[in-house]
């Protein structure tokens, strides 16, 4: 049976990628993709080091640290860049429910490597939390701004960032297991790092001055700070628990965003939201229920 501490570390980081996807709608007009993604993990990483000096170092022996170093080049940095790339082609709410198939993918690929079994709980408690994203998102999946790019563009890179993230996601457990989520952490965010940094200067970041409104460069301290907290508790759990329970907890995300929206910005609460809540916890306790 799994213990509770990873899942409630998955279920953290569903809430935080909620909150991210609004701030980063917020300021992905203001910054390229890649150059986004940079600063987000460059914050994250620069949270994490105070931690690190007080953590004993565990050395990563040198035939791990390229499937590592690539595991956080394809998780921090191609899926967000990914992900960040749809958002400006279609709309939040499209982007956010294309990348629920995330669990879907997850669990598909663990089964066809033999990582995990496909059980009948699994992928009734994996449609069950798409249907809740659905629910939630409701008329905005399908909304469309003439504003925005390529529909087609959008969509297969949110698709893409949702199949790079089930590929990393099954990957991590061994490198978890063989050190720690924190070491392992930071390690995969360094290497994203320096690759986003290639790509950010490709898109002219370093070029000139930064001018982002203060509002704006709040965003995105707070974006980089979550994701350094988000994303180890998401590998802490992958290295835990089995990664298709660990990624349904992402259809919490489309749902904090849209509740985000009620709590911080005073919308009314939108009825489509609480039956999605209730129809991915409704997923989450079937495929979490022990068998009798």
């Amino acid at each position: 049976m799994t213990k509770p501490g990873p899942l409630w570390a998955a279920a953290g980081t569903g809430i935080q990628v909620g909150a991210a996807i609004v701030a980063t709608r917020y300021v992905v007009d203001a910054a390229g993709p890649a150059s986004l993604g940079f600063l987000r993990y460059l914050v994250g990483l620069l949270c994490l080091a105070p931690v690190l000096f007080l953590v004993p170092w565990k050395r990563i022996a040198g035939r791990d640290l390229l499937p590592i170093a690539l595991l956080g080049i394809g998780q921090f940095g191609v899926l967000i860049v990914l992900l960040n790339y749809s958002l400006l082609h279609i709309p939040a709410g499209r982007a956010s429910l294309l990348f629920a198939t995330f669990p879907l993918m997850t669990m598909l690929l663990s089964a066809l490597l033999g990582r995990e079994e496909m059980t009948r709980r699994k992928v009734a408690g994996s449609l069950l939390t798409f249907l809740g994203v659905a629910i939630a998102l409701g008329g905005a999946a399908l909304a469309s701004d003439p504003q925005q790019g390529s529909a087609l563009l959008g969509t297969v890179a949110a698709l893409g960032a949702a199949l790079c993230g089930a590929v990393c996601s099954v990957c991590y457990r061994p490198y978890v297991a063989r050190y720690s989520a924190l070491h392992v952490t930071a390690f995969a965010m360094l290497a994203a790092v320096f690759m986003l940094g290639g790509w950010a200067a490709w898109e002219g970041f370093f070029a000139g001055t930064l001018q982002f409104k203060p509002e704006e460069g709040a965003a995105i301290v707070f974006i980089g700070v979550s994701s350094g907290i988000g994303f180890f508790l998401w590998v802490y759990a992958l290295g835990h628990a089995p990664p298709t329970l660990v990624t349904m907890f992402l259809a919490l995300g489309p749902i904090t965003a849209a509740l985000g929206g009620t709590l911080l910005l005073g919308e009314a609460l939108p009825l489509a939201a609480m039956l999605g809540l209730a129809a991915v916890l409704g997923g989450l306790w079937l495929a979490l229920r022990p068998l009798k």
